[in-house]
């Protein structure tokens, strides 16, 4: 696998990115499940904060890829009998996106700034404007209670990867030091 024509520099970073995609399955699995109010219209969950730490990880098209996957992963172990939204995979590829181009080339700094705006700007693309167009269909007008509930979310997951980037730990198994 040549260097520097691989999306993923290294196994490594690779390994990193199909856990993150893992825990966001897991995660959404479990909020889904235990945190779902109104038939999936009101649903608690932090699915993703990993796919927004892949991002600022590991840059955009990482970050994206992980969401793509995340999404459909999601769907083949769910029990929803309609086809994959194609809009709500393209925001959660989006909160990816976003938060990796917020990392790599608007805010390149590392440190809490880089993650507060990469976590709010991929929400707000990803979680508030497209994923919201998608389920438009599904729950029609009602579907705008999401974004109040993604202002309580967003900063919860903010706060979690601040969290996690402090302790000396992590940043030394994500290689940020």
């Amino acid at each position: 696998m040549r260097e520097k024509n691989s999306v993923f520099r290294t196994v490594r970073s690779m390994t990193v990115a199909a856990m993150l995609v893992a825990m966001s399955v897991v995660i959404g699995i479990f909020c889904k499940s235990f945190l779902n109010f109104g038939a999936g219209l009101f649903r608690i969950t932090f699915e993703n904060l990993p796919i927004i730490l892949s991002g600022i990880l590991y840059g955009p098209i990482v970050g994206g890829l992980v969401g793509i996957c995340s999404d459909l992963v999601s769907y083949l172990l769910s029990s929803q009998v309609y086809p994959p939204n194609i809009i709500v995979t393209a925001g959660a590829a989006a909160v990816g996106i976003v938060s990796g181009v917020m990392a790599k080339y608007v805010v390149r700094k590392q440190g809490m700034a880089q993650i507060i705006l990469s976590g709010a700007v991929a929400h707000i693309v990803g979680s508030m404007i497209i994923k919201p167009i998608g389920l438009y269909q599904f729950y029609g007008i009602l579907v705008l209670w999401r974004i109040p509930l993604y202002l309580i979310i967003a900063p919860i997951e903010i706060l979690v990867l601040c969290l996690l980037f402090r302790r000396e730990s992590f940043r030394r198994i994500v290689d940020r030091k």
